[in-house]
This record gives structure tokens, C-alpha cells and sequence, in this order.
């Protein structure tokens, strides 16, 4: 592990430091400093305006410094000749409360002190597109199945190869490259990790598959809902519980024994309630994991024209489907299907461990498991909440839930309903082309 960055400089060859930090809609800003300089900055951190990104400060706040955090720091494959390092917000000596890395810092440890470590992975979906964003970038990629399509991937081989070679050279662990299910779609896989190292890698994949496909001549989006009539972009988290951090746990706390615990799925007692967690607050939870005005256009869509959207509309849990918000595929973990694209890398991690701990605070109980195809039966399903709709009810389940924004912090939170409401009300002040052609004439 990385301590002083100015001897990984030299160590490494390395010219520059990207300081880099995410604010509340996750966007990623970066100062460029010489290595020359990263002594001081590594100590002192590197300033910026908060309020000229996605913070809620003002243009008096005093300056914002983002200290590096050397533990994180990679130098990109594609550049060696510059390091990433991500950052933590600290103003006047104190941590900024609302920055989405220190939200996640704390619940790691707040979960740490009770002996529980959760471990996570992500499936970052991502389309290949034009460079201005228009269309998909292949093409002859225009099967109406085109999940897998071994033609399809090849054409795109030298993206999805340059980004999975970097990844092994990274040590990631990257195990599978996949053409997903709408035409232009993409998904790599890499190994889990501690859920701060993933959000560290989550926020540098998208960094890097968008530089890599610029270098390319083509634009990484990992948008909900980019393409009308396909399938969107997820970012389905699995997610499992350890009894210590790193290489250094031993034990699946999530792990069950059958029978007695939550039946054949395979999940103990503080599995389930962890999903209880989860389950109880998917509702207020859809806010961070689905931040945008589009993130519903991928939750709440009608069929794709691959025959499924993949994404769930009602908080239910099962086994091995992938029709329903939460999936068991088998014991010891399970994979929370709601997150998109758009989640910030670093609160998507938070909620989970968040919404988790209450859960198994309060022993909730997930509710009935159902095994049904929720997109051809789901009507059935009596009593299950369903997902918001619009970004506007998502903010509202998660101002009402007094409980989940405490566990992710009162500043936080007022500061993400704040700037998110304003971005809602943006959005509503636009006036679109369907408005003049369904109402033109009234």
C-alpha cells in the first residue's frame, strides 16, 4: 500500500497527480499537480471552490482542500506518466460532511465497530456511442437480441480489450467482457473488494472506459436510459458481509446453513435482516441509486424491443431471478438489481451499508420471498411497494425516511435534497417537443 506519494513518483516515473474528488452528482474533479509538488499537497491538500461544483457552499466559503488519500493512488495504463489519487474534502481543518467519500468513510468505519465489513461488486454497464452521443457507435449493431453477440463484441475489441488489459495489469481481477442486452451496450466484470476500494475502482472505470473510448473516437456513456426502446445502463451491486476487511477475513457473515436461517437461499440471520434493511427502505434508497430525472425512464419502462427491461419497478426479493430488486443467487450474498449507471460511485456504497445496518439494527425482516416473472406475473403480488416513478417521488421517499437520512448524515443529506430539488425544478421549466405535439392543438 501506497504512503508517500512523492516516492511513488519516483518510484514510477510519474510527472503528475490527478487530486481528484466526486461531489454530489457525481461528478469528478481533479487538480493536476507536478510530482514536484505533491509533498505539500499530500499534507495540506490541493484547494478548490466548492461552490463551483456540485456542492451545496457558496462562492464565501472558505477554500475546500482535497487531501489524497495515498492508499488509493493509480497511475493510468494509458498515460503512465500520471497518477490518480482520490481525495478527501476537509475545510478548516474539519471533514466536509457532505462529500461523498467522507459519507461512505464514516459508515465503513461505523460498521467496522461493530464487527461488520461489507465487501461489495458492481456490474458498470456502459454504451459505445458517436461521439456526439446521438447514436450507437456499431453500425451493424442492430440484432434484436443482441445480448452476447460474439460479432458484435469483436467490433468492438479493441475498446473492451485495451480497458480489461489495463485491468489485469491494475491487478483488479477483471473475469469476464460481455456485449449486454441493447445494441451498443457493454459490461465488464473485475473482483470484488472492500466497499471503499470498489467505489475508488467504480469512479476510475468510468474515468477510464471513457478516456479509452475517446482515444478511440468514440463516447463511454454509462446513462440510464441513453437510447429509447433499449435496454438501460444498471449498476447491479452484490453484496456480502466479512468479519474483517481485506485479505484478512475469514468469515462470510452473510453466510447461512439452509434450513432455519432464511430457507434454501442460504442467507443467516444477520444476512436477512440486512436485507430487511434494504427492503424496508428501497423506496427512500432509489434517490442515491437512481439520481437523475432519467434514471426512471429505465426503472419504470416499458418492454425493450430484447423482450425485457431487466430492471425491477417493485421492491421484491427472490432466488436466482432476475426479475425482482434484490436476487439471491446463491449463499452468502445477494445482488441489489435497483442502482443505474448514474449512481455515485461512493453513495451507492453508503445507502447500502446505511439501509443495511438499520436493517440489521432493528432485526427487519425482508418480507415474503416471491419466485414468480415479475414482469409477466408481478400483478399478482399483493402488499409490495412500487419503485418511484419520477425523481421528484424519489426525494420525497427519502426526505420522509427520517431514519436513513440520519444514518447518511444530516448535513449530507439537507445538502442532496437541496441541490436535487433545484435540479428537479430545472427540469420541469424545460419545455419539450412532446408538450407541442400532444397539446399544440387543445
Amino acid at each position: 500500500m501506497t504512503t508517500d506519494l512523492a516516492a511513488f513518483a519516483k518510484e514510477k516515473g510519474v510527472k503528475y497527480f490527478m487530486i481528484s474528488f466526486t461531489d454530489l452528482f457525481g461528478g469528478q474533479r481533479a487538480k493536476l499537480v507536478p510530482a514536484q509538488a505533491i509533498a505539500d499537497m499530500q499534507e495540506d491538500g490541493a484547494g478548490f471552490a466548492g461552490f463551483a461544483t456540485w456542492l451545496d457552499m457558496t462562492p464565501a466559503h472558505p477554500d475546500m482542500l482535497a487531501v489524497p488519500d495515498p492508499s488509493s493512488v493509480i497511475q493510468l495504463p494509458w498515460k503512465p506518466e500520471v497518477a490518480w489519487v482520490a481525495a478527501n474534502c476537509v475545510m478548516e481543518g474539519q471533514e466536509v460532511a457532505q462529500a461523498p467519500r467522507n459519507v461512505l468513510r464514516r459508515l465503513v468505519d461505523e460498521a467496522a465497530d461493530e464487527g461488520l465489513h461489507v465487501k461489495t461488486g458492481i456490474e458498470a454497464e456502459f454504451f459505445l456511442l458517436t461521439p456526439d452521443g446521438s447514436q450507437i457507435s456499431d453500425e451493424f449493431d442492430t440484432a434484436a437480441k443482441p445480448c452476447y453477440d460474439q460479432q458484435a463484441v469483436m467490433r468492438r475489441y479493441d475498446v473492451v480489450r485495451e480497458i480489461c488489459d489495463y485491468m489485469l495489469d491494475m491487478g483488479w481481477g477483471p473475469y469476464q467482457n460481455d456485449h449486454e442486452d441493447a445494441n451498443g451496450q457493454f459490461e465488464m466484470n473485475w473482483d470484488f473488494d472492500d466497499a471503499l476500494q470498489t467505489a475508488d475502482k467504480h469512479s476510475f472505470f468510468k474515468f477510464m472506459t471513457k478516456s479509452v473510448a475517446e482515444k478511440h473516437g468514440l463516447r463511454a456513456t454509462f446513462m440510464p436510459k441513453p437510447i429509447e426502446g433499449l435496454t438501460g445502463n444498471g449498476c447491479h451491486a452484490h453484496i456480502s458481509v466479512w468479519d474483517a476487511p481485506g485479505a484478512a477475513s475469514k468469515v462470510n457473515v452473510f453466510a447461512g446453513e439452509g434450513e432455519g436461517q432464511t430457507g434454501e437461499v442460504g442467507l443467516s440471520e444477520r444476512g436477512k435482516h440486512f436485507l430487511g434493511g434494504i427492503m424496508k427502505h428501497a423506496s427512500a434508497l432509489a434517490a442515491i441509486t437512481n439520481p437523475t430525472v432519467n434514471s426512471y425512464k429505465r426503472i419504470n419502462a416499458p418492454r425493450t424491443t430484447s423482450g425485457a427491461t431487466w430492471a425491477p419497478n417493485t421492491v421484491t426479493w427472490t432466488g436466482n431471478n432476475r426479475t425482482h430488486m434484490v436476487r439471491v443467487p446463491g449463499p452468502g450474498r445477494f445482488e441489489l438489481r435497483l442502482p443505474d449507471g448514474a449512481a455515485n460511485p461512493y453513495l451507492l456504497q453508503a445507502i447500502i451499508i446505511a439501509a443495511g445496518l438499520s436493517g440489521i439494527r432493528s432485526k427487519a425482516d425482508p418480507g415474503k420471498r416471491h419466485d414468480i416473472d415479475m414482469y409477466a406475473e408481478g400483478h399478482k403480488v399483493r402488499g409490495a411497494p412500487k419503485l418511484p416513478l419520477n425523481m421528484l417521488d424519489a426525494l420525497r421517499a427519502y426526505d420522509k425516511d427520517k431514519g436513513l437520512k440520519a444514518a447518511m448524515g444530516a448535513e449530507f443529506s439537507a445538502a442532496y435534497l437541496k441541490l436535487k430539488t433545484q435540479e428537479w425544478h430545472d427540469f420541469t421549466s424545460y419545455f419539450s417537443g412532446w408538450e407541442k405535439e400532444n397539446t399544440l392543438d387543445i
